[in-house]
């Protein structure tokens, strides 16, 4: 539904309460990134390089081909040289 605002506050939650699991960071940098936020995108890609190798995860599991797009663009705009 592209509200991103409303995602990134849960995310950010989400990321205090386990730091160490690499969702929440893919779609925080996601949704920073399609809110124009390219600093803030980057930065939590660093964080979750520091996590995990994989970044672009395989999202085939997601049913929604809308959802995919959107978080792959996402991911795409925060780690170009992924």
């Amino acid at each position: 539904m592209r509200r991103f605002d409303a995602a990134v506050s849960k995310l950010r939650l989400a990321i205090q309460e386990d730091a160490g699991f690499p969702e929440p960071h893919r779609f925080l940098a996601a949704c920073y990134a399609h809110m124009g936020l390219l600093d803030d995108a980057r930065d939590i890609v660093v964080r979750l390089r520091a996590i995990t190798s994989v970044v672009m995860p395989d999202v085939g599991v997601l049913r929604n081909a809308d959802i995919r797009e959107l978080i792959l663009s996402g991911l795409r705009l925060a780690a170009p040289s992924c």
